[in-house]
């Protein structure tokens, strides 16, 4: 018989650049694409290859705000950059994301130059088309054609605190926050690791499928006030969360969604969800 779980939504937050830092918000809309905004704009190189914290852990250090207007980046020692929300005439760039093409609008010779002058490299600042479809992996969505934009591979990371007070506990010493992950909706209410229990959060109007576990990397030992990496957590995940399928070591749960668009999520909502 399912038991049956009241899950409260108790962290929310995008990352409008893929890789640099999130916005913890109250309400965030939902779109075909995932929330609202959520890796709108990737960093790619001069061969327009993606770039993230694997390569350049100091993309840790560059904070990212949401004005009425306009999308504002800060870096230590620089200015703010501000990159108008409108979308204007730009000329396009190809860019890879993992093994996806994309015709993308180029932000511009400023911001070009000052991304570049935050890592220290020749880069560039894209946006992703709004007229272009990029799906997740089938093998996974099963029936259902999930959009996202710049993210790794699914819309939208579930994971619940109590996962990552277990990690933790396990580490030992100063906590890790939820941020090391990147996680767009943190849940609690269930047991730890409830998200890989779940089919689905539901709630009036929404749906969202839990479909893959994640499978973590480097940028989850980065510290995102230093931009040093460690090797925390990862050493004591592969320790009892490695999978063979997806291979490697997993936390957390990628999502799509199936109902709500155009509905919001908001902090303190409650989700219901059953587990076998």
């Amino acid at each position: 018989m399912a038991t049956q779980h009241l899950l409260t939504l108790t962290g929310l937050t995008i990352y409008p650049v893929k890789s640099c830092r999130g916005i913890p918000l109250n309400e965030a809309e939902l779109t075909p694409r995932g929330l609202a905004r959520d890796r709108e704009w990737m960093v790619v190189d001069e061969n327009g290859r993606f770039l993230t914290q694997r390569e350049e852990p100091r993309m840790a250090l560059v904070s990212t705000e949401l004005t009425p207007t306009a999308l504002m980046l800060r870096a230590p020692g620089l200015p703010p950059l501000l990159v108008p929300l409108e979308h204007r005439p730009r000329a396009h760039r190809t860019v890879q994301v993992w093994r996806d093409t994309v015709d993308a609008p180029d932000e511009g010779a400023e911001a070009a130059a000052w991304i570049s002058q935050a890592l220290g490299r020749t880069l560039f600042l894209v946006r992703f088309p709004e007229e272009f479809r990029r799906l997740s992996n089938r093998e996974w969505t099963g029936d259902v054609e999930a959009e996202n934009r710049f993210s790794d591979a699914y819309p939208i990371l579930v994971i619940s605190e109590e996962s990552l007070a277990d990690l933790n506990r396990r580490i030992g010493g100063d906590p890790l926050p939820m941020e090391r992950f990147r996680t767009n909706l943190v849940i609690a209410g269930g047991p730890a690791y409830i998200e890989d229990a779940i089919p689905s959060l539901s709630a009036t109007g929404i749906e969202l499928r839990l479909v893959k576990p994640c499978t973590r990397c480097s940028i989850t030992a980065t510290n995102h006030l230093t931009g040093d990496v460690g090797v925390e957590p990862l050493k004591t995940l592969a320790g009892y969360r490695r999978s063979e399928r997806p291979a490697g070591v997993i936390f957390g749960q990628n999502a799509l969604l199936i109902r709500g668009v155009g509905m919001k999520l908001r902090k303190g909502m409650v989700f219901t969800a059953s587990s076998p």
